[in-house]
């Protein structure tokens, strides 16, 4: 392959279509500059190609380059330094992206390594059916026929086990006959990825209804995981079915230099990617209007999900719902009527594209998405676990009766780096917002480093990082990821004032009481190693009261070192509340936030 210099690459938001400019310089990638026009796979342009030319044309203004040729495509390869790009990538979720239905044999088990493989490849699940979900069989029948979903994953069974489950599961689908949401006439793709032996009874009772393809079993041991095939299956039916049915999308298709990827998709990439290059364990999150995607690699194991009813406009009234009034108060650093917070919040759900107008509703606003982030991460950590089944021998019947599920991948104190993404994070007024926002909703454990996404390019590099790793991760560290700073968090709990942490950086140690946060001046990029000494209640990671050393990089905001305890109290007493909410305000140099509002 010839050198690549120059790069193009468009995500297609539900909402927004946003494309960037990467170069080679010298010896690295950089970003050049980036454009953003409105989404148009709806009416009246119903051509999705129509809002990236508006967003590349942007480009071409900023950068001074020539992107587009005379028949309206984007011109690859460069023909010279003006004109054109060497690669062309695009990532979507405009359409309401991937939406899938998961059918397994054992909710617990097949059914969850299902949604585990589908939440992977950057799909929405709007169910999960399986035999013994509790329901009636003219129940799943109906709600697989309502759903209409953009394809169907089939799993259960490990390998040479019984097929007489999988074959009553594929007979519940044939009796649901189910239609995909785009394209008329065409057969609603369902990829089988259950026990091998049933391959031929569930294409045989399947193949004239559905178009059936059989991948690689999901679970061909009961402790082992084979999620890759199932995923990369996904991926290829989204671009050969869903995407060929939007609105533009074949026409897309024609100009890019790679298959179109779904946005959370390209997401995971390239969490796998940095995760990879730097050997470490990370947590990303993108909170958006109508849903927040949590993603993580522990170990070397990625794992998505998305809480399709958190978000902070579409959604914002879910949150309300789900995590109760008074949740979302306690993170509010004045006293309000419950009746102004309610029409606050509901306000933004019915105008989604409003943004706060003054420091109070900012303030609620972001109380409000620390309850959306936190719930999101409940959600992840009880999908992000270890496989049910393991090491245990049991029939068929006994594993119906199995309960729970396994422990969670999601270890704090093993957590290196937190990824912030989407608008009330990324487009915080102040970095240390969005700090305080992930510290309050994650509790971070021992230390971690906090960053956020500057400009949520994190699709495009996604899908670059496939192609082009190298380039993906220098342009991320570079000019997409920005530093907050290592947060230093010991576990353990006390009464306010007491003896927390010792932190000694620099030769000049400060002692952090509990109840407290503490910001030491630590600037971007520089590089210190500092002895952490906890009192004998906490522990960072080596046990109550052992001290322990850690290399920090500071941050935009500094080297933060909470000593509120794990979990996080808040005082019951409401004025009590509202002056340590604004302590710890002022502590991370929001003194404007802690002492405007009354």
């Amino acid at each position: 392959m010839a050198e690549i210099r120059s790069i193009l690459a468009t995500d297609c938001g539900s909402t927004t279509t946003k494309a960037i400019l990467i170069e080679r310089r010298g010896d690295e990638y950089r970003l050049v500059t980036r454009g953003e026009a409105p989404t148009t796979v709806e009416a009246p342009f119903d051509d999705v190609t129509v809002g990236v030319t508006n967003a590349v044309r942007e480009v071409e203004e900023l950068s001074g380059k020539t992107l587009i040729g005379a028949d309206g495509k984007v011109i690859t390869p460069a023909q010279d330094e003006k004109t054109g790009v060497d690669l062309y990538l695009s990532t979507s979720s405009a359409g309401g992206g991937l939406q899938m239905t998961v059918a397994g044999v054992v909710k617990e088990m097949s059914a969850e390594s299902a949604e585990r493989a589908a939440l992977g490849a950057g799909a929405i699940i709007m169910d999960v059916v399986a035999v013994n979900d509790g329901r009636k069989d003219w129940e799943k029948v109906q709600r697989i026929r309502e759903l209409r979903p953009d394809m169907i994953l089939m799993s259960g069974g490990t390998d040479g086990g019984t097929v007489t489950h999988l074959q009553e599961l594929a007979e519940l689908i044939r009796s649901a006959d189910p239609r995909p949401r785009l394209g008329v006439g065409l057969k609603l793709p369902v990829i089988y990825a259950g026990n091998t032996d049933a391959t031929g009874a569930v294409q045989e009772t399947l193949g004239d209804v559905v178009d059936v393809r059989a991948v690689a079993n999901l679970r061909p041991t009961m402790d082992r995981e084979n999620l890759y095939p199932a995923r990369e299956a996904i991926h290829e039916l989204f671009l050969e079915h869903v995407m060929q049915q939007a609105p533009g999308y074949g026409k897309l298709k024609t100009w890019t230099s790679a298959g179109i990827m779904s946005t959370p998709n390209a997401v995971g990439k390239i969490m796998e990617t940095i995760a990879r290059e730097r050997n470490i364990n990370a947590l990303g999150v993108d909170i958006g209007g109508a849903t927040t995607d949590v993603f993580s690699v522990f170990g070397g194991v990625y794992n998505r999900t998305v809480s399709a009813n958190l978000g902070m406009s579409y959604s914002i009234c879910n949150v309300l719902r789900e995590a109760g009034l008074e949740n979302i108060k306690r993170w509010i650093p004045f006293s309000e009527e419950d009746a102004y917070i309610r029409n606050q919040l509901r306000n933004k759900m019915i105008r989604p594209t409003t943004i706060p107008q003054d420091l109070r509703d900012l303030q609620i606003e972001q109380a409000t998405a620390r309850e959306a982030l936190r719930l999101a991460f409940e959600h992840h950590k009880s999908l992000a676990r270890e496989m049910v089944g393991v090491q245990k021998q049991r029939d068929i019947g006994d594993i119906f009766e199995q309960k729970g599920g396994g422990k969670t991948l999601v270890n704090l104190f093993n957590l290196d780096m937190i990824i912030g993404s989407g608008g009330v994070l990324s487009h915080a007024p102040e970095r240390a917002q969005s700090a305080l926002m992930m510290m309050d909703a994650y509790a971070p454990e021992g230390k971690t480093s906090l960053t956020v996404d500057s400009i949520f390019m994190m699709p495009q590099l996604g899908i670059l990082s496939t192609l082009q790793p190298v380039a993906a991760t220098q342009v991320f560290e570079r000019d997409c990821l920005i530093r907050l700073g290592d947060c230093i968090a010991p576990v353990g709990t006390a009464r306010d004032g007491e003896d927390c942490v010792t932190v000694t950086l620099n030769g000049q140690s400060t002692a952090v009481p509990f109840g407290t946060i503490r910001v030491l001046p630590l600037g971007e990029g520089e590089t210190a190693t500092i002895e952490a000494r906890p009192a004998r209640a906490f522990d960072l990671g080596q046990g109550r009261g052992k001290a322990t050393t850690f290399p920090v990089i500071g941050g935009v905001v500094g080297l933060i070192i909470d000593a509120r305890g794990r979990p996080i109290a808040l005082p019951t007493d409401g004025p009590a509340r509202v002056a340590k909410l604004r302590e710890w305000l002022t502590a991370m140099g929001r003194r404007r936030d802690s002492e405007d509002v009354q």
